[in-house]
């Protein structure tokens, strides 16, 4: 592949005269761009499990929910499964990762399972589970580190 076309497909800018829409965007959108839909069915002691039925803003070109927006969802909702534990605040991530085991089709509705599997003074570990509603066949797993913020003892 020639290399311009590379730039061109990373670049995905607007003329030069005119800004994208993407520059017109509010400050800190991405959070509710991702979530909105999420729906909680479930909030208890170290465990959320949430609805979300795939909306067209998160498809990527195959057609199925976008690699990043399972990411996404990932970090998200494992990062309030780490208040449920009874932490002042979720921290920042160390690491994430995930893997695709199945695709999501649009519309289709998914359940999101975060579970603590270590919330202590500095470190959270977090699994979370994407799964299709209608069979519980497994879309993604991922497991996210959080470093917990220790409080200064001066």
């Amino acid at each position: 592949m020639e290399f311009e076309t590379i730039r061109n497909y990373l670049e995905k800018k607007g003329s030069e005269d005119e800004p994208t829409r993407i520059d017109q965007l509010p400050s800190r959108f991405f959070d509710a761009f991702i979530m909105q839909g999420i729906r909680p069915v479930l909030i208890e002691r170290n465990r959320i499990v949430c609805s979300f039925r795939v909306p067209p803003r998160l498809l990527n070109t195959a057609n199925t929910l976008h690699g990043g927006a399972i990411a996404s969802l990932v970090d998200l909702v494992g990062s309030a499964a780490v208040f449920t534990a009874g932490a002042p605040a979720t921290g920042v991530s160390v690491e994430i990762n995930v893997s695709y085991l199945d695709g999501a089709l649009p519309d289709e509705e998914i359940e999101i399972e975060a579970r603590n599997l270590r919330v202590g003074k500095a470190i959270a570990v977090v699994s979370v589970e994407l799964r299709k509603k209608d069979t519980g066949k497994i879309i993604a797993q991922g497991r996210h580190t959080k470093y917990l913020a220790l409080s200064s003892k001066m």
